[in-house]
């Protein structure tokens, strides 16, 4: 999926960073992953580590993270996919408020894809109810949804805001494609929950963190895709339909620096990493006084080039080169 701060093309980097801090094997080590996104992260390293620990505040990411980070045994599900693929079409939720032949403006899907969604949504909901699937089917179908619509949304990568005309990628029809996880050992844990109450109640050995670095938030950004996955009715508001959203303090400079020394005050883990960049809200000297009153510190850095959507109607998107930082706590 494309998503604001995707650390897919980081991974080897770090990796390897944090190998090179370790005293002990990656294998023995219990990996948190408390702010998970689409969960990238957790999903590397769930077959190089003992366990894994997947947190986001956001329901699609706790879908996400459900089924590629908690889902560890075979499920058997292609008859399931089959017939979801071949059902019609309905006039639900998603398409009388976001497609333009429901709701005559918000044009994030169309109106074919739109239905698509209502049905299929509709159906693996009908299927937990009656207990015709288990948990861990119902989260997997759920994710292959999330997916597959993400592939036909009309946005330029993030939900804030529709297209004006159907682009190329949206006009496809909407296939859905398995959500296929890793097959592993391990017994790892997800949540959905604020980071710096749930850094209270767990413990581990290594701790990554990947906050949000700016103003954006991520559950305005992304709120249709929390509207597939919860497909609770409400009232959208406004010109893009927004739900009310969760709003994190990551996201403000004014509290920001608080929230993070109280996270990194009360993480029970012997290594915490830090991912931030040189465009985020936090000085990197706040960032360093406050890691250095728990224990030693190192600083990595690596260059890449992200994308970002153009503010152009073509919406065409640019690459731009960045600052990658890794500051690695290695706690007292």
């Amino acid at each position: 999926m494309n998503y604001i701060g995707s650390k897919v093309r980081l991974l080897p980097f770090l990796e390897h960073s944090i190998k090179s801090v370790l005293t002990e094997r990656l294998e023995e080590q219990v990996f948190c992953d408390l702010f998970a996104g689409t969960g990238a992260v957790g999903r590397y390293f769930k077959p190089k580590c003992k366990a894994i620990i997947s947190n986001d505040l956001e329901y699609y990411s706790y879908v996400l993270n459900r089924n590629y980070v908690g889902n560890s045994k075979l499920i058997k599900v292609s008859d399931k996919l089959e017939e979801l693929d071949k059902l019609t079409g309905i006039e639900g939720f998603v398409f009388r408020n976001y497609s333009r032949g429901g709701h005559g403006d918000r044009n994030y899907f169309t109106d074919q894809n739109a239905k698509r969604i209502d049905v299929i949504r509709q159906q693996i909901e009908s299927w937990k109810s009656t207990q015709e699937i288990d948990e861990d089917i119902y989260f997997f179908l759920l994710a292959s949804l999330l997916e597959s619509a993400d592939k036909v949304a009309n946005t330029a990568s993030v939900y804030g805001a529709y297209l004006k005309h159907i682009k190329k990628s949206a006009q496809q029809d909407l296939t859905l494609k398995p959500a296929t996880f890793d097959i592993a050992k391990n017994n790892s844990k997800v949540y959905q929950s604020d980071a710096n109450e749930l850094i209270k109640k767990i413990s581990g050995d290594i701790l990554y963190l990947d906050p949000p670095y700016n103003a954006r938030q991520y559950g305005s950004n992304y709120h249709l895709l929390n509207t597939i996955a919860s497909y609770q009715s409400f009232d959208p508001k406004g010109v893009t339909g927004l739900p009310v959203y969760n709003k994190s303090d990551y996201c403000s400079k004014a509290t920001v620096v608080q929230s993070f020394e109280d996270l990194i005050a009360n993480a029970k883990f012997e290594y915490v990493f830090l991912s931030y960049n040189n465009e985020g809200l936090m000085m990197h000297s706040q960032i360093l006084s406050i890691m250095e009153k728990y224990g030693e510190v190192q600083l990595k850095t690596q260059a890449y080039q992200r994308f970002k959507a153009d503010k152009t109607e073509n919406r065409n998107h640019k690459a731009t080169e960045t600052l990658e930082y890794l500051f690695c706590l290695q706690k007292y």
